[in-house]
């Protein structure tokens, strides 16, 4: 199961995490989300202890969306070494994810 990253949590777990660390911004209304967040969960159990992987509910978390220019969801982040170095936004396939994580990862 993926993690559930917050305004709270997020410096800690994402930004001073030696891994490469993909996070979902999401929100329970919506429905594309709703279709990408089993494919996040399958990533997290794939690269589990290899890559860092979670969630961000937008509407419980509002500083980290605007901080990150957040503007439509479902948007997957890709922070290694507390930088964003890319970015998906919509429901994808699992592939599209898996390239993205394997690219980084080397």
């Amino acid at each position: 199961m993926s993690q559930i990253f917050t305004d709270a949590n997020f410096q800690k777990e994402v930004l001073e995490s030696d891994q490469l660390t993909v996070v979902d911004f999401n929100a329970d209304w919506c429905g594309p989300c709703r279709s990408l967040s089993p494919v996040i969960d399958a990533l997290s159990k794939d690269y589990e202890g290899k890559v860092n992987i979670g969630k961000v509910n937008v509407d419980q978390n509002p500083v980290l969306s605007a901080e990150y220019g957040i503007r439509s969801i479902p948007a997957v982040l890709f922070i290694k070494g507390g930088k964003v170095v890319d970015r998906q936004l919509g429901a994808v396939p699992k592939t599209v994810l898996d390239q993205k994580i394997q690219l980084h990862l080397s």
